[in-house]
C-alpha cells in the first residue's frame, strides 16, 4: 500500500513539474512576441516621453537601476527618469519622519524628488515602458512579482527563496489589485499567492486588470 501511495505521489510531482515547464515555455514565447510588438507599436510614445523628460529637467532620459531577479541574479531595470538629477541629495535632506516612512513601504507620499512630469509618468505607468526591453532580454516577464532592490529582501523573510524562483514582472497580482494602495506586507502575500497559483489564465486576467487600473488611475503611484 505504501509503495502504491508513493508511486501516486511521484506521478503527481512529475505531472506538476511538467505542467510548470510547459507553462514557463509558453510564457517566455508570449513575452518575446508581445514585448517586441509593443516596442514597435509604442515607439512614437517612447519618442514623445523621451523628449518631454529631456526638456523637463536635467539628467538622463532613461536610467538603469539595479534589482534582484530570478535566482538572485542582479540586473539593471530600465525606466524613464521621474526624479530630479540631485535626488540623492534631496533624500539625504529628508527629515527622520520622511526616511522612516520611506523605509517602511519603500515609497513616500508627495515625494519631493519626483518632477512634475515624473509624477504624471508614474500615475500613468509610462515610466515603466523601457522595461519592455528587460522582458525581451529575458530579465523580466510581463507578469510576475515586482523586481526588488537588495534592501527589500528582508521584507520577504522566509518567502525570499520563493519569490526569486520566478522571473520578476512588469506587472503582477498586487499591481492589478490595488497598485500603490497596498501595504508592503500585503504585496508580499499577493506575490506568494500568484507564484503558488500562477497560470496562463491568471496572467491574462492580471494584464487586463492592470490596464483597467492604469486607465482609471486606481492606486496611482
Amino acid at each position: 500500500m505504501n509503495n502504491i501511495n508513493t508511486s501516486k505521489q511521484q506521478i503527481q510531482v512529475n505531472y506538476e513539474e511538467k505542467k510548470v515547464k510547459i507553462y514557463s515555455l509558453i510564457k517566455r514565447i508570449a513575452d518575446i512576441i508581445l514585448s517586441l510588438i509593443a516596442i514597435i507599436l509604442l515607439s512614437p510614445i517612447f519618442l514623445i516621453v523621451a523628449l518631454v523628460v529631456r526638456f523637463d529637467s536635467k539628467g538622463k532620459i532613461v536610467f538603469g537601476h539595479e534589482r534582484i531577479g530570478k535566482d538572485m541574479n542582479k540586473f539593471k531595470i530600465y525606466k524613464f527618469r521621474t526624479m530630479y538629477e540631485n535626488s540623492e541629495e534631496i533624500f539625504n535632506n529628508f527629515t527622520e519622519a520622511q526616511k522612516k516612512e520611506y523605509y517602511i513601504n519603500f515609497k513616500l507620499d508627495k515625494d519631493p524628488r519626483i518632477t512634475k512630469v515624473g509624477r504624471f509618468l508614474r500615475e500613468t505607468s509610462l515610466d515603466e515602458l523601457p522595461q519592455l526591453i528587460n522582458i525581451l532580454k529575458g530579465d523580466m516577464s510581463i507578469v510576475g512579482p515586482r523586481p526588488i532592490v537588495e534592501k527589500e529582501i528582508e521584507k520577504y523573510g522566509l518567502y525570499a527563496k520563493v519569490v526569486f524562483s520566478v522571473l520578476p514582472g512588469l506587472t503582477g497580482y498586487w499591481q492589478a489589485n490595488g497598485r500603490s494602495d497596498t501595504t508592503y506586507d500585503e504585496r508580499v502575500k499577493m506575490d506568494m499567492y500568484y507564484i503558488r497559483n500562477r497560470s496562463t489564465l491568471m496572467d491574462i486576467k492580471i494584464i487586463l486588470k492592470t490596464v483597467i487600473s492604469v486607465i482609471k488611475k486606481e492606486g496611482a503611484i
